[in-house]
């Protein structure tokens, strides 16, 4: 793959790039809500850990997006395009269901904490599978390692927002506010739907319910190396998402840090570490191609969970924090960056929402299951 036509400052100043970031904070935005940030909360009321374990499991709709995705290719809303109309729908009951979220009292109510973090987690995922088609369907070939970089560097910024500043915002506001000021920025979002641009091409849809879910896997089995593809995509992250499912709770209740240090200084060093190497990553992209790219990105992405096991052997460290964190999602971004394209190059048009949501969805499988396994092996411990 090489760089956009033109150069990669044209290439960011163009509408597709420019929606694919945009659309990367919408995405990011509602991602730590049910959980990281959920965790949170719930750590600062002394919730038991194997209960916040559980919680872990709102991230399930992410693996089981695909099961709705061909709904999503085969009818399109009457208005906005094929896509937006999902995007703008999702948004809108984002921001209905976070801010009901905010209004619970998870000390009083625990259940409707969970089924609201499913519901907020579905609707994420829902919004996801519109955002990931659109970006598919738009982007050219040559702006799609830009495209997943600058996606990836919206979405960063916007899960910051609601990971690190929503931790600080609690400490100043309270939780019930800082959902709900969540909540007015999700409907916001909305106007980055309405001003990105349509596909430049036709896309025609499959004609059936049935079409749309047969078509895009026997088109996608059918391609040689295609088992080699998914097992790549399965375990591609296994390692991080075992080791980090709980990372949230483990600085406070492990390590012993504040809410409001781990917001303000973990947070801040994911923001900035994942910026730099998001775009290290889209750099190296282009000069050592997507599958060498993604085994060294790989590497670097197992080697730095060393970091953390450190960090918990010497305890309540604010510079080794900043390094477990600062190298982690160094490596982290740059990995991003790569899978994203890797995804992206591997869907089908026609069946871009249900291939790119199927696809992503296995990527995820570890990640979404082995939180309360983590947390029974930690309290074990």
């Amino acid at each position: 793959m090489t760089a956009p036509a033109g150069g990669w400052r044209q290439a960011i100043s163009n509408p597709r790039v420019v929606a694919a970031m945009t659309l990367g904070f919408a995405s990011g935005l509602p991602f730590n809500l049910p959980q990281g940030t959920l965790q949170a909360w719930l750590s600062t009321l002394d919730i038991d850990l194997k209960t916040i374990g559980w919680f872990t499991l709102a991230s399930a709709p992410y693996t089981f997006k695909f099961l709705w995705a061909p709904f999503v290719d085969r009818y399109a809303l009457p208005f906005l395009g094929r896509r937006r109309g999902w995007i703008t729908l999702f948004q809108a009951l984002l921001a209905l269901a976070i801010g009901a979220l905010g209004l619970q009292s998870p000390g009083e109510a625990i259940y409707a904490v969970g089924a609201l973090a499913l519901f907020v987690a579905f609707l994420s995922a829902s919004q996801d599978i519109v955002i990931d088609a659109y970006r598919t369907d738009t982007l050219r070939p040559e702006e799609r390692g830009i495209g997943s970089t600058v996606t990836q560097l919206g979405w960063r910024l916007a899960s910051v927002v609601s990971g690190a500043i929503a931790l600080v915002m609690s400490d100043l506001v309270g939780w019930r506010n800082t959902y709900l000021a969540m909540a007015a920025l999700m409907a916001a979002t909305a106007l980055f739907t309405l001003f990105a641009p349509e596909p430049e091409r036709r896309i025609v849809p499959p004609r059936t319910l049935a079409e749309a879910v047969t078509g895009p896997l026997r088109e996608f089995m059918s391609r040689p190396g295609a088992w080699a593809m998914l097992a790549l995509i399965i375990l591609y992250k296994f390692g991080d998402a075992f080791a980090l499912s709980l990372s949230t709770a483990f600085l406070i209740k492990g390590v012993g840090f504040s809410a409001t240090e781990v917001g303000a200084i973990s947070k801040t060093t994911n923001l900035v570490a994942t910026i730099f190497g998001t775009v290290a990553g889209g750099v190296l992209f282009v000069r050592l191609g997507l599958f060498r790219s993604l085994m060294v990105f790989g590497l670097l992405q197992a080697v730095t969970n060393l970091l953390y096991a450190l960090l918990a052997s010497a305890g309540r460290d604010m510079g080794l924090m900043v390094v477990a964190v600062g190298f982690d999602n160094f490596a982290g971004g740059m990995g991003a960056a790569a899978f994203g394209a890797f995804v992206m190059a591997l869907c089908d048009a026609r069946f871009s929402a249900f291939q790119f949501a199927l696809l992503s969805s296995l990527s995820t499988i570890a990640r979404s299951f082995l939180g309360p396994l983590a947390a029974v092996l930690v309290e074990g411990g």
